[in-house]
């Protein structure tokens, strides 16, 4: 069971601005990457689902994150069948993200009431999206189908959509910039944010610093919000 309710789990996307996204098959460094997100300010944290038993790290990391980092939310990423958003919200998902939009996965996460983000390339897919419920819908892959001018091109004629890109996103002014002047509520972001050079040289303190920047840059970007 999730522990967060959905109501919760967007509105921190939202208020934070960013989303990060990590994997890793050693539950060690999912749970030093979890307190650097905390050390760095950041409230969530998107743990994909890219490896063969990646659902009993993540189940391991949520018992973790339940006890060390109580207000951490913590949800699941890559997942693109309802059977998988089903066994990682009976871990304790508290929202699922997919690089493709899936009705049947819409469907299971609403059942649970658990915030669902799926990846849209097309303003008719983040139509689809928001006709199934989902609140934030994931541009994905968001440099490809076209980076800040596609945002801008769909909150023409739908200001009511709210986009989240990931993939083509920087942890630089520039890149932030870009997407939170066309109209984004949130980024999601990877390995340009949580490095593998961090990673590989066990600098969980860098990488809290490195997350306290972004958080910072998008804070100013956005005007304090």
């Amino acid at each position: 069971m999730a522990r967060f309710k959905r109501l919760q789990v967007l509105n921190t996307m939202v208020e934070t601005g960013l989303v990060p996204v990590f994997y890793s098959p050693e539950l060690e460094v999912a749970k030093a990457v979890a307190g650097s997100c905390v050390a760095g300010g950041c409230p969530i944290l998107e743990f994909t689902n890219r490896g063969d038993h990646a659902w009993e790290v993540f189940s391991a990391l949520e018992k973790h994150c339940a006890k060390a980092h109580p207000h951490l939310v913590l949800g699941v990423g890559s997942v693109v069948d309802p059977g998988t958003a089903s066994l990682y919200i009976n871990c304790g998902a508290s929202f699922v993200v997919g690089p493709v939009l899936n009705a049947d996965v819409a469907r299971a996460c609403n059942r649970r009431k658990v915030a669902y983000a799926p990846g849209c390339g097309s303003a008719s897919e983040v139509s689809q999206a928001e006709e199934l419920g989902c609140e934030i819908v994931k541009v994905f892959p968001g440099e490809s189908v076209g980076g800040p001018t596609f945002v801008k091109s769909v909150l023409g004629p739908c200001p009511w959509s709210s986009l989240m890109p990931t993939g083509g996103v920087d942890a630089t002014a520039e890149s932030l910039k870009a997407w939170f002047g066309a109209g984004v509520v949130c980024v999601g972001m990877g390995s340009n944010l949580i490095t593998q050079s961090l990673i590989k040289a066990g600098d969980y303190k860098g990488l809290a610093a490195k997350i306290a920047e972004t958080m910072a840059l998008i804070n100013s970007i956005r005007g304090g919000k």
